[in-house]
């Protein structure tokens, strides 16, 4: 067996383990006891699955299964896609007791958790993140869902993994603009609510940058703890779960309207947590110090800061209306009052928001 490190999520009943370290995929005998049932369907993309596919089936032995194997690309999640994966869980004749792997990053995650809560009102799937964006935001917490023309996430269901397995030799494959956005996700923990993990990234950005092996583990370990506890206590965002959307109103907008895939995930966010600290700057809700730190810290770690050429504050705001946070038609977005103090903030002003669009 691998040595891995656990953490769980707690939910009661429904809370399952997350499983961290070098080789876990390859140690079926852990995941593989998360599946309860005889029919197994494992999608994953063109990408990912001729990397690692071989090694999860040769964990099914003895079970009923089969792989769809999807497009890649933040394009691809969408309802289409989402009922193929519905079509090929119809194919297997999956029922009640069956489970989905979604073997792939927050793309096929998101995806095949969604098509999971679908069929049938709800079956198991397991999380096999593959990517460092996946490992330690979207894979952990049960929000699942498609993209619309419209929006980004705006289709969707909260349905829990019954485990998340996270294998850290899997980002040795990993693309370096990929690797680097999800480095984005990694900064937005320590800035809504831990400072002092905050400066530990500061100290340890050169070793993540160069993906060292206990760095980066380290760093995934402490943002899934970081989420785990945020998840059991708010499983539905209906508070605290808000603040993990630190820069993501912002950056839901820039990905949706620059087109899918042409910003990743990571670097939209990243752009989008700098607008929310130099924008309660702007409002006196926080030092511009920290909002300096906090962009001095993401160049270091190779992740854009500025809005794309040619962006438009007036489209942009406008995308921002939809976001899932909002209320009665009213903009929340999540702000701070420094690093480590996150917070909602309701009525922010249309004016303060296109005048902090027009000036980064």
């Amino acid at each position: 067996m691998s040595t891995a490190r656990q953490l769980d999520v707690a939910l009661g009943q429904r809370g399952y383990p997350i499983w961290i370290g070098a080789g876990v995929l390859r140690d079926a005998a852990r995941w593989r006891a998360a599946i309860r049932g005889r029919h197994v369907l494992v999608v994953s993309n063109t990408t990912v699955a001729p990397l690692y596919l071989d090694t999860v089936l040769a964990g099914l032995g003895g079970l009923h299964s089969a792989h769809l194997l999807l497009p890649d690309g933040e394009q691809h999640k969408s309802l289409a896609r989402c009922g193929e994966v519905l079509e090929a869980l119809a194919a297997l004749k999956a029922n009640r007791d069956a489970c989905v792997i979604a073997l792939g990053g927050g793309v096929i995650g998101d995806l095949a958790g969604f098509a999971a809560a679908c069929w049938m009102r709800g079956i198991d799937f397991l999380q096999v993140p593959t990517t460092l964006l996946a490992q330690v935001d979207s894979s952990v917490g049960g929000k699942t869902g498609v993209n619309l023309p419209a929006g980004k996430n705006l289709v969707g269901a909260f349905h829990q993994p019954r485990a998340v397995v996270i294998d850290t030799d899997t980002l040795s494959t990993l693309p370096e603009r990929e690797y680097r956005s999800g480095l984005a996700e990694v900064v937005k923990y320590g800035a809504i609510g831990d400072a002092a993990f905050f400066a530990w990234l500061e100290e340890h950005a050169d070793a993540l940058s160069a993906r060292d092996g206990a760095a980066v583990a380290e760093a995934i370990a402490r943002s899934c703890l970081h989420k785990a506890g945020v998840v059991a206590r708010d499983e539905r965002e209906d508070g605290e779960r808000a603040l993990l959307n630190f820069g993501h109103t912002f950056g839901h907008a820039l990905e949706t309207a620059s087109g899918y895939g042409q910003l990743l995930h990571g670097e939209a966010v990243a752009i989008g947590m700098l607008l929310a600290a130099r924008l309660s700057a702007d409002l006196g809700r926080a030092p511009a110090a920290d909002a300096d730190r906090l962009e001095r810290l993401l160049l270091r770690v190779g992740l854009p800061v500025a809005l794309p050429p040619g962006s438009d504050a007036e489209a942009l705001l406008s995308l921002m209306y939809l976001d899932k946070k909002n209320l009665s038609g009213q903009l929340r977005l999540i702000l701070w009052r420094g690093l480590g103090a996150a917070e909602i903030v309701p009525d922010v002003a249309d004016g303060a928001i296109r005048h902090r669009l027009r000036e980064n």
